[in-house]
């Protein structure tokens, strides 16, 4: 006689289904942007005007801006101006590099009372830009979505060193992650299920937001992550 699955293994199934088709959905979306920013024909410069706050965007690795462009739209529709480190390029170089790259623009562009919002490692590149090279205090907070605070286990398999400077035991992330000097001026955005970040991206000392999607990249077109980023980003 064959015993039918409990419903705890049934649960677990209809989870793995979910889990999977949030990864195929993600990849869709991580596709859809790199064509979308190879065809598009905008330019950062169409969304710096705004009476607003300033936003700074700081996409992931191997991303262009055009991944965060539903963001982008919805915070310079709402009276922001966005501003968009284009050297950076496709986020590439290291985190402390590329952190100096952006603070060498906040300088050159004289911001201040900005906005940080970022995407994975570009969260990473906020929160060391905020706690080690902003010490005239330009920017206010920062919107981290989908940010591996703590690493990822999967880091240490993959084939790049660029990647795999996300393992949690790597020194740099761990100097990074134990400094909680200004977390209370982060918002850490993620999804109920990351395929990049299995261990989430909640930060202690920070506004933790769980949004009820998964996925790594989809999570920024997301209708309550855009809320989230708004709500921040108007913050007096």
């Amino acid at each position: 006689m064959t015993r039918k699955p409990g419903r705890s293994a049934r649960g677990l199934l209809c989870v793995g289904l979910r889990n999977a088709g949030s990864w195929l959905l993600d990849y869709r979306y991580a596709v859809l942007a790199q064509v979308r920013g190879a065809v598009a024909r905008t330019h950062p410069d169409d969304f710096a005007s705004g009476e607003a706050a300033p936003v700074l965007i700081i996409p992931g690795i191997y991303e262009s801006w055009h991944f965060m462009r539903p963001l982008i739209q919805a915070l310079h529709d709402a009276g922001h101006p966005v501003h968009v480190v284009t050297p950076l390029h496709t986020n590439r170089r290291p985190v402390v590099p590329s952190a100096e790259i952006v603070a060498e623009y906040l300088r050159d562009r004289e911001l201040n009372h900005l906005v940080i919002v970022a995407h994975s490692k570009g969260g990473l590149i906020g929160k060391y830009l905020m706690t080690q090279l902003d010490p005239d205090d330009r920017v206010e907070r920062m919107v981290a979505v989908s940010t591996p605070f703590s690493g990822s286990r999967y880091a240490r398999y993959m084939p790049t060193p660029s990647l795999r400077a996300f393992a949690g035991t790597d020194p740099q992330l761990a100097a990074l992650g134990a400094d909680a000097r200004l977390n209370d001026r982060i918002v850490s955005v993620f999804g109920r299920f990351d395929p990049h970040i299995p261990d989430g991206s909640i930060l202690t000392g920070a506004e933790n937001v769980r949004i009820d999607t998964g996925g790594h990249f989809r999570i920024l077109s997301h209708p309550d992550t855009v809320r989230q980023v708004l709500a921040a980003a108007a913050r007096p």
